[in-house]
This record gives C-alpha cells, sequence and structure tokens, in this order.
C-alpha cells in the first residue's frame, strides 16, 4: 500500500494528463457510436419532416433507409480520413498541437447539429456526423501514440491500456445522455452532441498546462531540456538520464521520419504491420458487435419490459467500462498474451453457450437468463482481456519513428472493416440468424492461434528486445542461412 501511494504522488502528473488526454481523445469514438441508438427514431421522423416541408409529401421508405445509412457510415468515412490524415497532423504539428486543434472540431459539430432542427437542414447533421467521425479517427491514433510515449515501462500496460478504458467510458456517457431523462426526447435530441463539446472544451482549457511528448521533444525536435523538463513533470523530480539515453539508444540509428508507403517497403518492421492490422480487425471480427445487435431480442425474451431495456443496456455498457478498468489494473501483472490468448479461449466458450442457449431460447423457461447472463460474461471478457491488451502491444512493438505510420495503414483497416462490417452484418443476421456467432467462433480460434505462436510478451522489454524477436520472422531467410553456417562452422571446428 505504501508503495501504491508513492507511485500515486511521484506519477500525479501523468495520471493528470491521461485523464485530460483521454476525454478528448478515445473518449470521443465511444460517445459518438453510442450516442445515436437512442434518437435515431426522432430523427428519422426530422428527415420525414423536412422533406415534407421541401416537396409537400412524405418521404419514399427507401429515400428515407438511404438517408439515414448515409447519416450513419458518414461516421466512419470521417474516421477513415481523420485516421490517415494523422501522421500528417502529428509530424507538421507534433501531438499536443494536434489534440489542442482537434477539440474544435467537437464544438462545430455540436453547433451544426443543435442547429439543424432550427434551420430545417438535414445536410447540418451530416457534416456535424462526418466531424465526429474525422476528429474521433484524429484522437484514436494521437492518443494511442502519446500515451505509449509518457508511459515508464512498469506502467506501460496500465497507460496504454487507457485507451480502451477510455471508449468504454465514452460509450456508456452516450448511452447515459440518450436516455429519455436526458436527452433522449423529440424535442431534446439536437443537444445530444452538447456533452462531447463541453468535454472537449474542458480539454482545450487543460491541455496548454501538459507538455508535448517527451519522444517527439526529443527524437523530432532536438530538445533534450524540453524532454527532461517533461518528464519530471510527468514522472516526477528525479533523474531521467537513464530512460534518456535508452531513447537515444532504442532510436538514434533511425530516421527521425517515415511516411506509410516507406513502411510497407520496410522489411523490418513488415511482421509487425501485420500483426498489427490483423490483431484490429479481430477485435471487430470477434463478436461485440454482434452480441449488442441481440442484446434487445436476449433481454425481451428475458421478461424485461420493452421500457426497461434501455437501462438494463446501460447496465452492459457499464458492465463493459469495469472490465476495461480491470484489465488496465492486471495488464502490468499477467502480461499481455496472458490476457489476449485467455479471453480469446474463454469467449469462444461463451459465443458457444450463446448459440446454444439463443437457439433453446423457447424450450425452457431458464434458458432466456442463460443467454442474458452469457452476454454480460462475453462483454466482460472482451473488455478485461483483449479490447485492452491488444491496444497495449500494437502499441510496444513498434518504435518511434514507425509507429505514426503504422497507426495510419492500421486506422485505415480499422475505419473499413467497421464501415464494411456495418453494411454487411444486417445481410449476416438475416441470413444465419444467431449461427453468425460460429463465424465469429471460427475468426477467434484462428487470431489466437497465430498470435500464440507469432506474437511475442511485451511486458518489460525494451524495443529493442522486442524488434529483435520480430526478426526471426522478418529476416527468416537471414536467419536460417545464419543458423547454418554456424552449424557447418561447427563441424569444420570439429574437423
Amino acid at each position: 500500500m505504501a508503495n501504491l501511494s508513492n507511485e500515486l504522488v511521484q506519477y500525479r502528473g501523468l495520471f493528470l494528463f491521461i485523464l485530460v488526454l483521454g476525454i478528448g481523445g478515445t473518449f470521443q469514438y465511444g460517445f459518438n457510436i453510442s450516442v445515436m441508438n437512442a434518437p435515431s427514431p426522432f430523427m428519422k421522423a426530422f428527415i420525414n419532416q423536412t422533406w415534407i416541408r421541401r416537396y409537400a409529401t412524405p418521404i419514399p421508405p427507401e429515400t428515407l433507409t438511404l438517408i439515414w445509412s448515409f447519416v450513419v457510415s458518414v461516421f466512419s468515412i470521417g474516421g477513415l480520413i481523420g485516421s490517415t490524415a494523422s501522421g500528417y497532423f502529428i509530424g507538421k504539428f507534433g501531438k499536443k498541437k494536434c489534440l489542442l486543434y482537434n477539440c474544435l472540431l467537437p464544438l462545430a459539430s455540436a453547433l451544426l447539429v443543435g442547429l439543424s432542427r432550427t434551420v430545417n437542414s438535414i445536410e447540418m447533421i451530416m457534416v456535424g456526423r462526418f466531424l465526429c467521425g474525422f476528429y474521433s479517427g484524429l484522437g484514436i491514433n494521437v492518443h494511442a501514440q502519446f500515451a505509449g510515449d509518457i508511459a515508464p515501462r512498469k506502467l506501460r500496460g496500465f497507460i496504454n491500456a487507457t485507451g480502451p478504458l477510455f471508449v468504454t467510458l465514452g460509450k456508456l456517457f452516450g448511452q447515459i445522455v440518450g436516455l429519455r431523462e436526458f436527452f433522449g426526447t423529440e424535442s431534446l435530441w439536437p443537444q445530444l452532441l452538447l456533452t462531447s463539446g463541453i468535454i472537449s472544451f474542458v480539454q482545450l482549457v487543460a491541455l496548454p498546462f501538459f507538455p508535448e511528448s517527451p519522444t517527439y521533444l526529443l527524437l523530432d525536435k532536438g530538445d533534450k531540456e524540453g524532454c527532461m523538463r517533461a518528464l519530471k513533470q510527468l514522472w516526477g523530480d528525479r533523474d531521467h538520464q537513464p530512460h534518456i539515453d535508452q531513447m537515444m539508444k532504442d532510436h538514434g540509428s533511425s530516421k527521425r521520419k517515415m511516411s506509410a508507403l516507406e513502411l510497407l517497403k520496410d522489411q523490418s518492421h513488415r511482421c509487425q504491420l501485420c500483426v498489427m492490422i490483423g490483431m484490429i480487425l479481430c477485435l471487430q471480427l470477434s463478436g461485440a458487435n454482434a452480441i449488442y445487435f441481440y442484446s434487445y431480442d436476449v433481454f425481451q425474451a428475458a421478461g424485461f419490459p420493452q421500457d426497461q431495456i434501455a437501462y438494463v443496456s446501460l447496465g452492459v455498457g457499464a458492465f463493459e467500462f469495469i472490465s476495461a478498468l480491470i484489465c488496465s489494473l492486471l495488464i502490468d501483472r499477467f502480461g499481455r498474451r496472458v490476457l489476449i490468448l485467455g479471453g480469446y479461449s474463454l469467449m469462444t466458450l461463451t459465443l458457444g453457450i450463446l448459440t446454444v442457449t439463443l437457439s433453446l431460447q423457447d424450450a425452457y423457461i431458464w434458458m432466456p437468463y442463460c443467454s442474458v447472463a452469457s452476454t454480460f460474461l462475453f462483454i466482460f471478457l472482451y473488455g478485461a482481456g483483449p479490447a485492452g491488451a491488444t491496444i497495449s502491444t500494437c502499441v510496444e512493438i513498434f518504435p518511434q519513428v514507425p509507429r505514426v505510420p503504422a497507426f495510419v495503414i492500421s486506422g485505415c483497416f480499422s475505419w473499413l472493416g467497421l464501415y464494411i462490417l456495418g453494411m454487411v452484418f444486417p445481410y449476416i443476421v438475416g441470413t444465419l440468424n444467431h449461427f453468425c456467432f460460429l463465424l465469429f467462433m471460427a475468426v477467434i480460434v484462428i487470431s489466437a492461434t497465430l498470435i500464440f505462436f507469432i506474437v511475442p510478451e511485451t511486458k518489460g522489454k525494451t524495443i529493442a528486445q522486442i524488434s529483435e524477436e520480430f526478426n526471426k520472422f522478418n529476416f527468416r531467410r537471414q536467419h536460417k542461412q545464419n543458423k547454418a553456417e554456424a552449424q557447418d562452422c561447427i563441424i569444420s571446428t570439429r574437423l
């Protein structure tokens, strides 16, 4: 307990900065994913009313579906562009200025959506949702890289896991403000993004009191004194020269900037890039979206009144936040591989149980409660295991220079995957119903097997040590050749 108190005092600047960093980073992504669920009937009614005012006729159902689909999907388009542009903005302005400029977009988005009903403009909602996606995509990348830069080695897992933690917190807040007691009504839905704007304003005011990334100051700006001041503000007033020496050792011989195209051509980081893309896609295809899709039917079958299901879903969001918090506390103790592989193994078992319980939903009176329990268990395993540990691993397997383009590339795959999954998933469910979980089980098993054989444990290791383990795959032919030459040398020595 004494050691914990000492660390809280020593790293108080770091913990405060993580809070400020998170509310303008991955929090916005989680918030904007969940905040559109509750007001969707009111927004569709507004689209119909606006259409009547313009054309004096009700909107055709297929046109309404098309417009609503675009309102939803334009968020992913904005996220893709924001994620892709993050490499350019980070290189030009640095991470801190990127976040400062990014804080202005939620204010503009909240203003556009808030005034959309006043001026009867559907287009303002579309532009506002596009801005939501843009600042969410940019914020995710900057948050993850900033957290990786400022994390001391012994707290590296915890700090990196705060990204998914703030995603779940954003989802929870989005569900709360969407309740009818807050903004989930026909008269108040335009003010839904007001929460996002207020939180962004808090970050805009607080961020200038914190330093730029120490790694960015040292390696990109060559400002050793600025780097030392930043470390003292975040990690306490003590000798940080060994850490600076380690940063120079890990990154000193590499280029200061690298484009996404250069990273794709770079053989020394090819395996890391493939691992990062594969692990992030696996998170999307692990069945979490399917669980949320089926949760309404599961809770309804269990006997929950229809007007109470929103509050039960809120419980699922709270459960996911608690599980993400547990992951951030356990990750530095048990390591990343244990949480990822153990989580995926138990998630596969849970999906199998859920498939069975949904198949027998009407056979036994107690079976729907088993489905509810399986739903909560899956969310807990997802949040406490792969969701947090995957992001931490992806940050730690790259040095500073290729980390920026790596997140740009993986972000493109992630947002494209989210968009395609949103378009295809309803058809998969319509064809397979609850047996779609079998597809997600197959994805998890294949991904977990590859992770077991390829991805090393990164806990407590330097970037040089992690890179050396990946080089066995990046330079497999050279390793085999060196091994054969060494064996020939031993034989000739014996002769």
